[in-house]
């Protein structure tokens, strides 16, 4: 039975590991489960009309960290159980007896993830011994990585916030409409950055995929809400006469179709044409329109 727990043990620390591996340092930035549970909570604050408002990203986050503590923990605990309470020393006035063997393995696993090492349980047993400092280096690679996992998101929140308003700019000042009226060269920068920006946002939706549940409450600042413009612009610019302004309308259109299918495949699952797939990305994150 010990062998049984152990090896149990192993798998649940394993499939943890794996998916803080695929999350936070595979090119892919999505681990199998992490994945779904930024998506179960997404599609919970949908189901309640996004009353949570922007704070929807973050709170999947964090269950996503609270998840991988709760499988590191667990797992460890297995790994305890079969020696508990025979392989640790309890400090005066701790009976084990008064506790379910499993809640003194988690107990000690906890104390052991977060680092805390109260001194009132101590491993006798050497291999228990060697598997308690693992453990806790464990409890801090996942502390660290937990804490660098939020702090790079917000760069590619930035990037698509900076987008959305300089497509809101575009079209507050009529460039969409004047686009006749600009000089070709000037016409042609402006395709060519926004088809870059948009570029950009397709890799950190690819490397950054919780970033996609970061709803925003500001219609200013919603690229949901803004990306619309960016159609006009290439429909209006493609229109044109000018060979190099087509050829940069070509590019954004390109870039467009690259993020709509993204898009598509991994977040509205809905749509065919880049319109439509806009489309459910407006409406999926509560936003109807452009203004």
């Amino acid at each position: 039975m010990g062998v049984l727990l152990t090896i149990a043990g192993i798998l649940v620390i394993a499939v943890g590991l794996y998916d803080i591996f695929h999350t936070l340092l595979h090119p892919s930035g999505q681990g199998p489960l992490s994945s779904r549970v930024m998506a179960a909570v997404w599609k919970f604050s949908k189901a309640i009309g996004h009353r949570s408002g922007s704070t929807v990203g973050p709170l999947g986050m964090a269950t996503v960290v609270l998840m991988w503590a709760v499988l590191q923990g667990v797992g460890w605990a297995l790994i305890y159980l079969p020696h508990v309470p025979g392989g640790f020393m309890y400090s005066a006035g701790v009976d084990p007896a008064d506790y379910p063997d499993f809640a003194g393995a988690l107990y000690v696993s906890l104390t052991s993830l977060s680092t805390l090492g109260f001194g009132d349980v101590v491993p006798t047993d050497p291999w228990i011994r060697l598997a308690a400092p693992v453990q806790a280096l464990t409890g801090f690679a996942l502390l660290t990585a937990a804490l660098t996992w939020f702090t790079q998101i917000y760069p590619a929140m930035a990037r698509r916030r900076s987008l959305a308003l300089k497509l809101k700019r575009l079209a507050d000042v009529g460039y969409i409409q004047a686009v006749g009226q600009v000089e070709a060269a000037t016409l042609n920068r402006t395709l060519e950055t926004l088809a870059a920006e948009v570029s950009d946002v397709r890799i950190d939706l690819t490397q950054h995929s919780e970033g996609f549940y970061f709803r925003e409450r500001d219609q200013e600042l919603s690229l949901a809400h803004q990306l619309f413009h960016a159609l006009e612009l290439r429909d209006a610019a493609a229109a044109t006469p000018a060979p190099e302004v087509r050829l940069g309308a070509q590019q954004l259109s390109e870039a467009l179709d690259h993020l709509a299918q993204k898009l598509r495949a991994d977040f509205v699952s809905t749509g065919d044409s880049v319109e439509e797939i806009f489309a459910a990305y407006a409406n999926d994150h509560g936003q109807t329109g452009t203004g």
